[in-house]
């Protein structure tokens, strides 16, 4: 089991190589308020002075710290170490039995660890500045020696309250933002660094620990400074757990004090007294205190920390390497042969566009109807919807059919019902629909067009290396169907001037339509003959002047008599149909000056005085009734004229509604489904245009590169874990 923090290691270095943090590996993570000896509990697991000194917030950035034991007689580097090269020779031999080595200076070695310390604060100022501001990028650190147990470490700035000098005014925030970032990590150990000459209730950073870790599973409380606390106490209860418990345990440590560390006291000396205090002060916890103690517990923790880690680890592992795969399969690989490439790219995407609307393509949207699943609904519901919303009488008022029906009688008025204004009106009808056919041909067009981006982000991924061979595409399929568009629209029009060219009354529909409404008006005249009363007789002989009729018990009147009057009988109901019907304006005159309101809805307005009286008549100043009771004939005449345009439109309404679906699939559809290869093909696929259109995105390159990197340390990754599987370490 000892194996594993190395594997952990490895596993960090993969990692690092590409700059990546898309894996939270098991680490040790030292939480604790400025000034609480964190840094000198590092120093102790290392053996050396390795971390800047001074007053205020020292630690500025995170320092990851991986210490690798190796074997005292041992003067190389790892194997791993071994693999890299540089100037022709390998790092067999180094100087020293200890030597440190920083991610961002690559392949140098430092033996001097004053040196390492220097580098640090360097490397702190580059990022974070010299005015004691803060940066949460991390400084990598290995240290080989073979006295330091297998640990990986991230030492963290110390909790502050109040802003020192020329940091920033939220730098407590910034702090605490810092470090739960790394230890809300699950796979993370929290060492909880706290002063003992203070008051264990108010730690901070036990109090930051149990914001992510409120069950203490894996934090672990460090008492700093057992040596300052103040004369006659001790900290006994706080070792045994008594004021606050911690699951992973309290651990105690005495720590170098600066008049140490300036008289140049080494760590081996401090680890030696601390041995003496811990057996003098507190002699019956002294083996379970100090920083051996705390190195081999960090190690055991870490270690079996790390083996409940790994299955999970792999998982993520092979889950991101799929990723990566299909990611840089999205990207493709550089090309070649340029000419090949663009003729499939074309090919490719005029297949996906004619799939698309056939509802075969590869990627099928789940969110809403697109392509020809699209163009369906446009047809049968949007369309079909619109036309059935019409009504065939919309817009055509009941005195708007009395007066075509007048104007196609001219000078003379009409015994029967003139065709004219049947013809007149349900033409006018017809053409309203005109503007929902074409209403029907845009939303088509527009639908085509989305088809184009829907193939762009989610059938032909491969366009996207190819930004100028993107658009040079759109710009052809766009032109394409710009073109089409006006010659659909010519043909939906003329579909509906077909219908507008010959009214076919003669049509079967309109035939029966009109058969069966002659019968209905046959049946209602019967109907009302039938309701006469029984005395009065039907036969128009027997009507006398005035329509008074004739009793069969009065004398006979002499021939001529009757005749004359039925014949003033009918004449007088003929002139009083056109005088009041057509508007003849000496009906409307005396109808007037009668003062019969019985036949009006709404009183005309009155006439001019008569010559008689002295004043001039003014014959083309016909008044026009705002509206009016209609007499029997002209209701009957508009409710003919009403039924027969309602019967015709319908017809013709049918036949747009069949018509005008087919002209847009052949005109637009079918045909750009067609052309659409071939006009790409003329289009683009010259000599003159391969290296521009083929000319990939200015990141594309680096962000292939940048998969690729990431797909290759996630196999190796997942290559270590591997190995560690077959050794049956868990």
């Amino acid at each position: 089991m000892e194996a594993l923090i190395p594997v952990i290691n490895k596993l960090q270095d993969v990692f690092n190589t590409v700059g990546a943090d898309i894996i939270q590996l098991p680490q040790i993570v030292v939480v604790g308020t400025q000034s609480s000896g964190k840094s000198s509990v590092l120093e102790s697991l290392v053996g050396r002075d390795i971390l800047p000194r001074g007053t205020g917030v020292v630690t500025r950035r995170p320092l990851i710290l991986q210490l690798v034991h190796i074997d005292a007689d041992d003067r190389r580097k790892t194997s791993e170490e071994n693999e890299s090269k540089k100037n022709g020779r390998l790092y067999r031999g180094i100087d020293g039995e200890e030597w440190g080595k920083f991610l961002h200076t690559k392949n140098k070695i430092y033996t001097d660890f004053e040196e390492i310390r220097q580098e640090i604060e360097a490397e702190t100022e580059r990022i974070s500045g010299n005015n004691k501001g803060i940066s949460d990028e991390p400084i990598h650190l290995k240290i080989f020696s073979p006295y330091v147990v297998n640990l990986t470490l991230v030492d963290l700035p110390g909790i502050t309250k109040v802003p020192v000098g020329d940091q920033p005014k939220d730098i407590e925030i910034q702090i605490r933002e810092l470090i739960l970032k790394y230890i809300s990590n699950p796979n993370s150990i929290i060492l909880a660094v706290t002063a003992a000459n203070t008051d264990m209730a108010t730690s901070e950073a036990l109090k930051v620990a149990r914001e992510v870790d409120p069950d203490g599973r894996r934090t672990l409380a460090v008492v700093t400074k057992l040596d300052l606390m103040d004369a006659g106490t001790d900290a006994m209860d706080i070792l045994m757990g008594r004021v606050i418990p911690v699951k992973l345990g309290i651990i105690g440590v005495v720590n170098r004090s600066q008049l140490d560390i300036n008289q140049k006291k080494s760590v081996a000396d401090a680890i030696r007294d601390e041995y003496a205090f811990l057996q003098k002060k507190y002699p019956s916890l002294a083996n379970r205190n100090g920083t051996k103690y705390l190195a081999r517990t960090l190690n055991r923790l870490l270690m079996h920390h790390i083996r409940d880690c790994l299955p999970e680890l792999k998982t993520r592992i092979n889950v991101l390497a799929a990723q990566y795969q299909s990611l840089l399969n999205s990207y493709g690989e550089p090309v070649d042969d340029k000419s090949a490439t663009l003729l499939q790219l074309i090919t490719k995407f005029a297949a996906e566009y004619c799939n698309t609307i056939e509802g075969t393509a590869k990627y099928i949207e789940t969110a809403e109807l697109c392509g020809g699943a699209r163009i369906c609904y446009i047809f049968h519901e949007t369309f079909g919807r619109t036309l059935e919303s019409v009504d065939p009488l919309g817009g055509l008022t009941t005195i708007d059919v009395l007066t075509a029906i007048r104007n196609a009688t001219g000078p003379r008025p009409a015994l029967f019902v003139p065709e004219v204004s049947f013809e007149l009106l349900v033409k006018r009808q017809v053409k309203r629909l005109e503007e929902p056919s074409l209403r029907c041909v845009e939303l088509v067009h527009e639908e085509m067009q989305r088809i184009i981006q829907h193939c762009s982000n989610y059938s032909t991924q491969e366009l996207l290396r190819f930004p100028k061979l993107h658009d040079a595409i759109v710009e052809v399929v766009t032109s394409l169907l710009r073109k089409r568009l006006p010659v659909t629209n010519e043909m939906v029009h003329n579909l509906v001037a077909i219908e507008l060219a010959y009214i076919n009354t003669k049509h079967p529909d309109f035939a029966d339509a009109c058969g069966l409404m002659n019968n209905n008006i046959e049946e209602q005249r019967r109907n009302r003959m039938r309701d006469l009363p029984s005395a009065v007789p039907r036969d128009k002989s027997l009507r006398g002047p005035g329509g008074q009729s004739l009793s069969p018990t009065e004398p006979p009147a002499p021939e001529g008599e009757v005749a004359k009057a039925a014949a003033g009988s009918q004449s007088g109901s003929v002139s009083e149909q056109i005088d009041g019907g057509t508007g003849n304006w000496r009906g409307m005159l005396k109808k007037g000056e009668e003062g019969t309101a019985g036949d009006r809805a709404v009183p005309l307005n009155p006439f001019p005085a008569s010559p008689q009286r002295g004043h001039a008549v003014n014959l083309l100043d016909v008044p026009v009734p705002v509206s009016r009771k209609l007499s029997a004939r002209e209701q009957r005449d508009c409710e003919v004229i009403e039924r027969l345009i309602k019967s015709y439109f319908l017809i013709v309404r049918k036949n747009i509604q069949d018509s005008v679906p087919k002209a847009v699939m052949h005109f637009l559809v079918n045909h750009v489904k067609d052309c659409l290869q071939s006009e790409l093909v003329g289009q683009l696929y010259k000599t003159a245009l391969l290296d521009d259109l083929l000319t990939e995105s200015e990141d594309m390159a680096q962000r292939r590169n940048e998969a690729a990197d990431m797909l290759k340390a996630l196999q190796k990754a997942s290559q270590v874990i591997a190995e560690i599987r077959e050794t049956h370490m868990w």
